[in-house]
């Protein structure tokens, strides 16, 4: 499923294991939910974001559908597509579809807590 890498491989500017991770994270995504997403298990996401192993063609391939890029912005071969604002906030919105399943006493202390957090923005715009 995965090659080692050689000490002789070059280094280009973002590794692919940087590339990865980095595309992981903006998607909001854990090593486990990226494994699940991909068809693997969570220790060979790991490997390749540390750069241990070197994904074969077919691995880049399942990677990259899961994070919805092009195999190119995957392998640093291509300049990342225009994403919309929704794409970037998935953990967010995920973190609200948790607080929506919350008992009604829990959501409105959370929702307390987050006006006393955007009271000072609510000032500066209004």
């Amino acid at each position: 499923m995965a090659r080692p890498l050689s000490k002789t491989s070059p280094s280009p500017s973002e590794s692919f294991g940087v590339r990865l991770a980095r595309l992981r994270k903006e998607r909001g995504f854990t090593q486990v939910e990226l494994a699940e997403k991909s068809g693997m298990i969570q220790a060979l996401v790991s490997d390749y974001e540390r750069d241990k192993l070197r994904p074969y063609a077919d691995v880049v391939v399942r990677l990259a559908l899961a994070l919805d890029v092009s195999t190119d912005e995957l392998l640093g071969l291509a300049r990342p597509k225009k994403r919309d604002g929704a794409e970037g906030n998935r953990r967010f919105l995920r973190r609200l579809q948790l607080v929506d399943s919350l008992p009604k006493r829990d959501q409105d202390a959370l929702l307390r807590t987050i006006d006393a957090f955007l009271k000072p923005a609510r000032r500066a715009t209004g």
